[in-house]
């Protein structure tokens, strides 16, 4: 696979034209009334109208075509090792199936599937590190991996959270897959990692690989960990009182996976609107795992929580995008000058039966993607995952 060099650098001014319809990320307004997006040097720097912005001397130039536009898809909950390489399900190239489905950025929930992985507390330091220093210089086809993410464990102390977040390290795996399952031990690991800047996921439900354990509602509450990692269970759910007890009495992001329990998840997207706190919802994939690698899993989830779950389509894709980018303290995600210039190209499938892309998708078919473009950069063309679309955008220069 190709790293982010030879994949193409941010270089020079982009401008997209003629798009038909502008997805935001932001749930307080998800439809932009705008038709042009322009870039330089990697990043969103004016979206309008074209005839209100500045699209002169541009190094390279998209047509839309009038199909949709929006921000590169995130998935929240990944579990990579090293490279484009799942050892759990011996597959090459995962990554880069999902950059075909859209995703552009990924959260690693920990690096649990590496073979050996070490458990004492100088090798699983040394882990992440290793995996933040690699993945950081290493983008398959451009794909934005967020490794080095620790499993915590028993006998840790503050001084490690310090030494890792100096060198680098953003994140926690999931607290429950190592030998920390006791919410007061978690509360005390989480409370060192927040004061050093690491962003925190919990495990929720039962046991999903050999070594972690069932975390329930008590723990997942005095842990108060940032992210309820996969509320709907990964892949066994807690019972719905316990989801319930967890958004109602928690304020931390709710995770919903599609590895998890549907049932489950569409559960926890009803009480979060109930809150009127649907900016808490993100979404991830909880892959690879047992039940596979999921190059459209980001895609199905939107569409299941929009055609099952009893929500527009348009607020569905802010779950993936602009929710998990705020949540998660991410440059990406949202369709405004500053923000990182992700996007990813679509339009309704051919023959879906919905009038137009949000129709399609809110009746539970799936996009046809055309482009995706990272950091200014196209990195894929017409999807080899996803079903065709009905339109797809060109590069004109």
């Amino acid at each position: 696979m190709a790293d982010v060099a030879a994949a193409g650098s941010p270089a020079g001014k982009l401008v997209i034209r003629n798009i038909g319809l502008l997805l935001s990320g932001d749930l307080a307004r998800p439809i932009l009334d705008a038709d042009t997006i322009v870039a330089d040097q990697g990043r969103i720097v004016a979206v309008g109208k074209a005839k209100d912005v500045d699209t002169a001397g541009a190094k390279f130039v998209i047509d839309a075509k009038g199909c949709a536009v929006s921000p590169g898809l995130i998935d929240s909950h990944v579990h990579p090792v090293f490279g484009d390489w799942t050892p759990r399900q011996s597959q090459l190239g995962w990554i880069d199936s999902f950059l075909n489905g859209g995703v552009t950025t990924m959260i690693s929930a920990g690096e649990v599937h590496l073979p050996g992985r070490p458990k004492d507390i100088v090798g699983l330091k040394a882990l992440a590190i290793t995996a933040q220093r690699s993945f950081d210089a290493f983008r398959p086809g451009g794909v934005k991996v967020h490794a080095g993410a620790p499993v915590i464990e028993k006998g840790m102390v503050e001084e490690d959270f310090a030494e890792m977040a100096k060198a680098g390290v953003k994140w926690l795996g999931e607290i429950g897959l190592g030998s920390v399952k006791a919410g007061d031990e978690a509360k005390k690991m989480v409370a060192w990692a927040r004061k050093y800047g690491m962003n925190s996921t919990i495990h929720t439900g039962g046991p999903s690989v050999p070594g972690s354990g069932y975390i329930d509602e008590s723990v997942v509450l005095e842990a108060d960990a940032d992210v309820i990692g996969h509320i709907n269970g990964g892949h066994t759910a807690l019972s719905l009182q316990q989801i319930t007890c967890l958004c109602e009495r928690c304020e931390r992001a709710i995770e919903i996976v599609h590895n998890g329990n549907e049932l489950a998840g569409l559960h926890a997207l009803r009480i979060a609107r109930e809150l009127r706190q649907l900016e808490r919802v993100i979404v991830g994939t909880d892959s690879p795992a047992g039940s596979g690698v999921q190059p459209l899993g980001i895609l199905r989830m939107i569409a299941l929580l929009s055609s099952l779950g009893d929500t527009p389509a348009e607020q569905a894709f802010c779950f993936a995008t602009g929710n998990t980018a705020r949540l998660r303290n991410l440059d990406c995600g949202l369709i405004e000058p500053g923000r990182a210039a992700d996007f990813v190209f679509m339009d309704r499938a051919q023959h879906s039966s919905g009038k137009d892309l949000l129709d399609s998708v809110r009746k539970g078919d799936l996009p046809g993607i055309g482009m995706v473009v990272i950091d200014g950069v196209v990195r894929i063309h017409r999807s080899r995952n996803t079903p065709p679309a009905d339109r797809v955008p060109a590069v004109v220069t």
